[in-house]
């Protein structure tokens, strides 16, 4: 899935990433924190969860903003998720193009066909190392009024793994079940601005990483948006990825815009979630990547400390007994409240 991986703290003993996709260079957190400032600079309650009676003051201006339960009446449910996720799972290994990816696209357009929202097919031909692949990227839109914008992307895909039953249910599997519970949220959430839910294929690359090997659907999604200009409507933008893991550790994508990266963590604090926020991290190349590139504000959540030196990543140990419905609530929950605060 992921390419280039710059690890930001030095207590990790683990090997590098399976299936050719080694860590590089070590840095120390002053070099994490000089990259995520250089990122922000080109930048134009569910089951088990806590109460949101949350208030939030403010010094300037003396304006406090009472935040009652009553105002999160839609609640992201990390059950309802997990579910999501297993059905996309039941359908077998996802690449891009393959019957059981189709037949998935197919599902979440049914599922999205029930709310309130546009949804449109970005369908397009990727250049890959095995030849041409039919791709389409699968974009609902929840209209708002103020011509700004937001996205929470995630991708469906699998990767290609021959002889492996790879399923990917972290790994694909939570993003796609994560996105479809927050249509249902953000359906009947009052909002301003434009929310965009995007599940992105094509996000695997063909066997070794590379610069132009993976990624596919972002990548072409950002090229198009900048072009008929959208991009330019874009305020802020989410990536999910590998956020179910029982043992829950989202860490700090060296990447990513610092101040949405603060915002995600401050917010986590504040319902209760920090301990699943982590305080280190490392840089990693996904799809929040070339929105970041255009001058997007862009933040990718993911988990990458995946079972034992990370050995459920790419096998097919990358099953449904790993992940919960608790690690797809924290991160749903704080997923809404980001939005709101976005507003």
């Amino acid at each position: 899935m992921h390419g280039k991986k710059t690890l930001l703290t030095s207590q990790w003993d683990g090997p590098p990433g399976p299936h050719g996709s080694p860590w590089s260079r070590r840095v120390s957190m002053r070099s994490v924190s000089s990259q995520l400032e250089q990122a922000d600079a080109g930048v134009g309650r569910g089951p088990g969860g806590p109460p949101h009676n949350l208030i939030r003051c403010s010094v300037v201006g003396a304006v406090c903003f009472l935040w009652a339960s009553a105002a999160w009446s839609a609640d992201f449910s990390g059950k309802n998720a997990l579910e999501y996720t297993r059905k996309a799972v039941a359908f077998g290994p996802r690449p891009a193009a393959s019957p059981a990816n189709l037949k998935l696209q197919a599902y979440i357009q049914s599922q999205l066909k029930l709310l309130r929202c546009q949804v449109s097919v970005d369908a397009f031909t990727a250049t890959t190392p095995i030849g041409a692949v039919a791709m389409r990227n699968i974009i609902a839109r929840f209209p708002g009024t103020t011509g700004r914008a937001v996205a929470i992307t995630g991708h469906f895909d699998t990767k290609s793994i021959p002889g492996s039953p790879f399923v990917g249910a972290n790994d694909g599997g939570t993003s796609t079940g994560l996105l479809l519970e927050l249509a249902r949220v953000v359906n009947s959430m009052p909002h301003s601005n434009d929310i965009y839910l995007i599940w992105f294929d094509g996000e695997e690359a063909y066997g070794e990483w590379s610069d132009t090997n993976g990624i596919y659907g972002s990548r072409h999604l950002a090229e198009k948006w900048t072009q008929d200009g959208t991009l330019s409507h874009l305020t802020a933008l989410i990536n999910v990825d590998m956020i179910g893991d029982v043992n829950l550790g989202i860490m700090q994508e060296g990447n990513s815009a610092l101040s949405l990266l603060h915002l995600v963590w401050q917010t986590a604090t504040e319902l209760g979630y920090g301990k699943y926020f982590l305080d280190e991290g490392f840089a990693t190349e996904d799809d929040h990547l070339p929105f970041l590139n255009k001058g997007v504000r862009a933040l990718d959540l993911i988990d990458f400390d995946y079972g034992p030196n990370n050995e459920y990543w790419h096998t097919a140990k990358d099953s449904m007994d790993k992940i919960s419905a608790h690690s797809l609530d924290v991160v749903g929950n704080v997923l809404v409240a980001v939005l709101r605060k976005l507003q």
